[in-house]
């Protein structure tokens, strides 16, 4: 149980540092997004101009070079996107692997352990199932979140100017739809399970 108990103080303390980089890249989409709702405001006015009845008419050219230049602006904030999207996908990735290395641990140790222990709780102290089921469920969390994002950031279209529009609120919507505590209430699960763990192992010593 004590390997156990370490893999999991240290998926913890991993666990906490990508939440944080998974937060922080989270909150960096929302100014992208809506400078490209602005974005996709100002194209739209500028499409319903009388251009040819205003003193503007004499460059002919004029709404084709703002029209560029108000491409490559909100192609570049779709880059930055994408950079969101690789740190999202990065903070993905190493959440599932340490996962895995922990629930491996477990499949080793798991007859040596015995369905007993494993499933044994305290009065104030989650078990080992439940500490593992914590781990699954953040795994499954971020996974699920990622590919909603994911297909979010791709479905963005410069030649739909009303879907940008409403991005901030399309994205908003995603975020209440994943609010819940999950993470939070892993690492508390993992972390009364160590703590626990640590007191039987001073107790058993003393």
């Amino acid at each position: 149980m004590a390997a156990m108990a370490a893999a999991l103080r240290a998926w913890a303390a991993a666990g906490a540092r990508q939440d944080a980089a998974w937060r922080e890249a989270l909150a960096r989409c929302a100014p992208p997004l809506g400078s490209l709702a602005g974005l996709a405001a100002q194209m739209r006015a500028a499409k319903r101009l009388p251009w040819g009845s205003s003193p503007l008419g004499a460059f002919r050219d004029l709404p084709e070079r703002l029209w560029r230049k108000q491409r490559g602006a909100a192609e570049a904030l779709l880059e930055q996107l994408g950079g969101r999207r690789a740190e999202l996908r990065a903070v993905r990735d190493a959440v599932g692997t340490a996962g895995a290395a922990v629930l491996r641990l477990y499949e080793e140790r798991a007859a040596e352990l015995g369905l007993e222990v494993v499933l044994r709780r305290g009065p104030r102290c989650p078990s080992l199932a439940d500490a593992l089921e914590g781990l699954q469920d953040v795994e499954r969390y971020y996974r699920h979140l990622y590919l909603e994002i994911k297909l979010f950031l791709l479905h963005i279209r410069c030649d739909s100017l009303a879907d940008m529009e409403t991005l901030p609120q399309s994205w908003e919507r995603i975020l209440e739809r994943y609010k819940g505590d999950v993470v939070q209430d892993a690492l508390l699960k993992v972390s009364l399970f160590v703590d626990n763990q640590r007191e039987l192992c001073s107790s058993a010593g003393s």
